[in-house]
């Protein structure tokens, strides 16, 4: 029999958790949910739920403070769905350990979306016991062994940063990746003049790997946020 995947809905609106509640469950999701996060708090240490749908603004602690206390205690993915939209709230999110953010109102296509991505990633993370030695998304190839990046069957140069920063970023594939997390991954601290040279980084990884670096198909920039390597 097949398991269906367990998602928690942590949402204070009731016509909103019902909404997703449903929307979910004709997908053959399995749900259960809670408006609080102290209660969300214990339902993933005792329910062990495979996604976790967030709002952050909750009527008894931050979703922000929920982020903080489970993401050590949890491999499910965090898919923040709130009605803040400024950057530096989806930045504290994402740095926190979320690892998507939709904004309010929203669609459900979206939503089942980003959800079909966490799960993929989380049956990757499990399939992946030993460490994998390439990697391949559309025609992008990385031999991890070798260090050499193809593009459309044909090997490219990169830099040593650069390379680092497409490895990071194929091992997060999927997912939005702050500055201050790229940052820190690849130069060991963090320092905002960094973000400037991270900029020109990605632009140059973009005219080795993109037909059209203008509109890219790999390397996706969330503005004001950071950087996601697409998912197919």
């Amino acid at each position: 029999m097949e398991i269906k995947p367990l998602v928690l809905i942590v949402e204070d609106d009731k016509p909103i958790c019902k909404f997703i509640k449903v929307s979910l469950e004709t997908q053959n999701y399995k749900c259960i949910e809670t408006e609080s996060g102290s209660h969300a708090v214990s339902l993933v240490c005792s329910m062990n739920p495979d996604i976790i749908i967030l709002d952050l603004g909750l009527p008894d602690i931050d979703g922000i403070e929920v982020i903080e206390k489970i993401r050590d205690k949890t491999n499910a993915k965090i898919i923040v769905v709130s009605a803040r939209d400024r950057d530096r709230d989806k930045v504290e999110a994402l740095d926190k350990g979320a690892d998507d953010y939709l904004t309010k109102p929203f669609s459900v296509p979206e939503l089942l979306a980003r959800i079909r991505v966490g799960l993929r990633n989380i049956n990757k993370h499990a399939d992946n016991c030993e460490e994998i030695s390439n990697f391949k998304l559309k025609e992008l190839e990385i031999d991890f062994e070798k260090h050499k990046v193809y593009i459309r069957g044909e090997s490219i140069h990169l830099t040593p940063i650069e390379y680092k920063l497409l490895e990071l970023m194929s091992k997060y594939r999927g997912r939005v990746l702050t500055h201050r997390f790229i940052i820190k991954e690849i130069w060991g601290s963090y320092c905002e003049n960094e973000t400037q040279s991270l900029r020109v980084f990605m632009a140059s990884i973009r005219r080795k790997i993109e037909i059209d670096p203008a509109q890219p198909e790999y390397i996706i920039t969330e503005v004001g946020v950071g950087y996601r390597l697409v998912d197919e």
